[in-house]
């Protein structure tokens, strides 16, 4: 069986899950919230409204909604195996585990990237609706918000392949929705130390916190240096992500 039928099979079946619904819950609590906190200030003479109503909107977002709401979806496509002993049924198949491992991540990762995709949209309606109700004549910068989303998934990456391999490691749920929840909470203290850069939790949220500085200071991407950054995230990531690989199904078949 070939990756792309595994992909595809994997996909069918959360299709009909409750997976949909979820990613719609974050984007739109926290934009809603976000661009409300600001309509109230702004004038039709304010200036650069849509960076300020992105960084009010992803900085909570970043730190906490998106990688609660990815730890509930790695939760559902667990368990979508562990239920009914799914795991046993695949593994008796001609499937090679490692394979499927990866073919669940990418799932996974298809998850996310939809997450962000609604997360874009929802913020440009609301951005849109705020800034004429208030008389704004500024453009729509999409080439600042497309950097940032991309941003934002890229950061992402490591912190999902780590909730992805305690997810395996773990298959209880309430123990892997704690470890991960407890990974989670203390990210934007880490973010504000010199550890945040092997702390993959609080990447996306310290690449937002960046954009606020830059915000705040008038820079252009200074705050945010990909290096050491990039070989530490990808670094963590391979290793994650391998751990994951080699140790999903190997409990099942003992």
């Amino acid at each position: 069986m070939s990756f792309l039928e595994l992909f595809r099979i994997e996909f069918l079946k959360v299709k009909r899950s409750k997976i949909v619904p979820l990613i719609f819950i974050a984007p739109l609590l926290v934009v809603a919230s976000g661009v409300a906190n600001l309509h109230s200030y702004f004038t039709p003479d304010y200036t650069n409204a849509w960076a300020a109503m992105f960084i009010q909107s992803a900085l909570v977002y970043a730190y906490y909604l998106l990688p609660f709401s990815m730890i509930v979806v790695c939760v559902m496509l667990a368990g979508r195996e562990t239920g009914n002993n799914g795991i046993l049924k695949m593994l008796a198949l001609p499937v090679d585990r490692y394979t499927l491992s990866i073919a669940k991540f990418c799932v996974l990762l298809f998850y996310l990237f939809m997450e962000m995709v609604v997360f874009l949209g929802v913020f440009i309606i609301a951005g849109l609706i705020a800034t004429k109700s208030t008389g704004i004549t500024e453009i729509l910068p999409m080439m600042y918000l497309l950097k940032w989303s991309v941003g934002l998934f890229l950061t992402m990456l490591p912190s999902v392949a780590a909730m992805w391999t305690i997810t395996v490691l773990f298959s209880k749920p309430l123990l892997s929705i704690g470890l991960n929840l407890l990974l989670v909470i203390p990210s934007i203290l880490v973010a504000n130390t010199p550890l945040w850069i092997a702390y993959p939790y609080c990447y996306s949220g310290y690449l937002v916190s960046c954009s606020l500085h830059d915000f705040t200071t008038g820079n252009d991407s200074a705050a945010f240096q990909l290096f050491p950054f990039l070989p530490c995230a990808v670094l963590i990531f391979i290793l994650v992500f391998a751990v994951a690989v080699t140790r999903f199904g190997k409990k099942e078949m003992r």
